[in-house]
């Protein structure tokens, strides 16, 4: 099934990559972007249309590190409004409305929040005051998202029947608005790609290149295959997220603190929580969010130091009894360890502040200008991923002593947007041409977008593939092979966690899932039996890493687990 490998612009496959390694070797980039989450896929896409030539390179998978393990919200931070920064609020609601009205309104979806009250009086007031604000910040709201409005009792357990009466005294509701935050970052690289960047996934940045003091590239390592590359580049862009002190040091700076902080989130079935709502109320130290997501509920987050290895968070047993305690405060019916049907962790980029705590460090970016011709973007929060793009563009630009065309990634739709909102009034005649159902082709409309025609002519061209995928019947074969030819899906971990989520979203973690989702990449990718039972076994042994932290107390017991677990495996294999 080689041929079926997309060969339009904004496809990702192992031949767009190799045409970018082979671009990377030969050329002479304008900017060379470090780190695939959304800020570096972002800096490719604002670089990418204004004109400069960008290679970007990312060591694992696009969005594998903090991109597919946020809180899924554009938002505007409410909780900010506490931290007086009113900026940075003002900012992240105006882009969470782009997004929904131009930029990506298939991958965003407009979702009431409902924030239960329990001092009528004084809650009222201030949380009233803050979300009047809230309000007024954000500007021209979208039409499906109405101002916030106040409730009385009634009326919130209305809106929220599985509340606990006794306490309860009211609630204010607001709109913010849910997004794929894996598939969103997908949507920003391929745009870039569609735009003329080149990008390569599974590419480590081990050195910088240098013309005297100044950066002049970047040394790499192509981690399927182990070779060297020297990518040549006028400006290095560090996006590195929570790794970005470390690229930072490869260009012999050391002006960056990054703090990491670790957050976990549970998935819950959406029959656990009776609520019309998103359910959204402080604790001691952060905020308790549960949010809508498909047939299921996301509740988070925690807020912790991560003093271990950046790359592999573990969620361990305090950290999930922490969030179903929290939950539990508020629930009519307590939520069980039983009913938690995945659970993932990520490290957030914050920029410390000694003597702080995580929860209290700012969300605001910062962009670095040093050594010559390497700046090094970081900090900020996923929903202002364009501007902290646009700023460290801005930046490249100065270091090379141009003037920048002005930003566009404002007026420029991430693939998938365009002609959406006509497709989904046409999934009634989608449906009956594919000989789908309806409700199927409303989730691909949602995952997709308009891309979902290069989906189902998969599914014409092979009739097996518009079947359900065993094991996770959310999601439809076709899916699966479109991963490898057209969303840069090299490993099987990169289809069952983020470009689906069957990971977090089956109780089993995918490995129902894994054997026929391995044999549909396998045939795409040329993978031989040894190959795809390679595949199958590190998947497996993630899913069981993963289970083994969660039933430790503390993260340094969870990796050790993790540690001894790797140990014995690679003995046993």
């Amino acid at each position: 099934m080689h041929e079926v490998l997309g060969s339009a612009r904004d496809a990702l496959n192992p031949r767009r990559r190799a045409l970018a390694l082979r671009a990377m070797r030969e050329e002479v980039f304008d900017i060379a972007v470090v780190g695939g989450g959304v800020t570096g896929a972002g800096v490719a896409l604002d670089a990418a249309t204004r004109g400069a030539s960008v290679a970007l390179l990312e060591a694992g998978d696009l969005a594998s590190g903090t991109s597919s393990r946020s809180g899924k919200v554009f938002h505007g931070g409410l909780r900010y409004l506490g931290q007086l920064e009113f900026s940075l609020v003002r900012k992240a609601a105006h882009e969470r409305n782009l997004m929904i009205e131009r930029l990506c309104p298939h991958l965003a979806r407009p979702t009431p929040f409902l924030y239960p009250l329990v001092r009528p009086g004084l809650d009222r007031l201030v949380m009233g005051t803050g979300l009047f604000l809230y309000d007024l910040l954000g500007g021209r709201a979208p039409a499906d998202m109405p101002r916030h409005r106040h409730l009385g009792r009634e009326a919130t357990l209305r809106e929220a029947p599985g509340l606990k009466p006794d306490g309860l005294r009211g609630g204010l509701v607001f709109y913010d608005a849910i997004v794929d935050d894996a598939r969103h970052t997908l949507a920003v690289a391929r745009t870039a790609s569609r735009y003329g960047a080149q990008i390569a996934t599974r590419v480590e940045v081990i050195g910088m290149l240098r013309d005297g003091r100044a950066v002049a590239g970047v040394e790499a390592c192509d981690l399927e295959t182990g070779e060297r590359l020297r990518v040549r580049a006028r400006c290095v862009v560090n996006a590195a997220g929570a790794w970005a002190d470390l690229v930072q040091r490869l260009a012999g700076e050391a002006s960056l603190e990054v703090r990491p902080a670790k957050g976990i989130h549970l998935v819950v079935p959406r029959a656990s929580i009776a609520s019309s709502a998103a359910l959204i109320t402080r604790t001691a130290d952060s905020v308790l969010v549960a949010r809508p997501w498909r047939r299921f509920w996301i509740i988070g987050t925690t807020d912790t130091p991560w003093n271990h290895d950046r790359s592999d968070p573990a969620a361990n047993a305090s950290d999930v009894d922490y969030l179903l305690l929290q939950a539990n405060r508020w629930l009519r019916t307590p939520l069980r360890r039983e009913d938690v049907v995945g659970v993932y962790a990520g490290v957030r980029p914050l920029l410390g502040g000694k003597g702080l705590a995580t929860a209290a460090m700012s969300r605001e970016h910062a962009v670095l200008e040093g050594p010559p011709r390497f700046i090094t973007v970081t900090g900020g929060k996923y929903t202002t991923y364009r501007l902290m793009a646009r700023d460290a563009v801005d930046a490249a630009a100065r270091s090379l002593g141009r003037e920048a065309a002005p930003s566009v990634s404002a007026q420029t739709p991430l693939v998938g947007a365009e002609r959406w909102a006509a497709m989904l009034n046409q999934r009634a005649r989608l449906a009956r041409e594919a000989g789908i159902p309806e409700e199927t082709i409303a989730h691909l409309l949602a995952r997709h977008g308009s891309l979902t025609e290069e989906v189902l002519d998969l599914a014409k061209e092979r009739s097996e593939l518009a079947r359900p995928l065993e094991g996770a019947l959310d999601y439809l074969e076709a899916e699966i092979v479109y991963a490898a030819t057209h969303e840069g899906a090299l490993h099987l971990d990169d289809v069952l966690a983020r470009r689906t989520h069957v990971a977090m979203e089956t109780l089993d973690r995918g490995l129902v899932a894994a054997p026929r989702a391995a044999t549909l990449m396998a045939e795409v990718l040329g993978w031989e039996t040894k190959r795809r039972e390679e595949e199958l076994l590190r998947y497996r042994l993630m899913v069981e890493a993963d289970r083994l932290s969660e039933q430790q107390a503390t993260d340094s017991e969870a990796v050790a687990a993790r540690r001894d677990h790797a140990a014995r495996s690679s003995v046993e294999s």
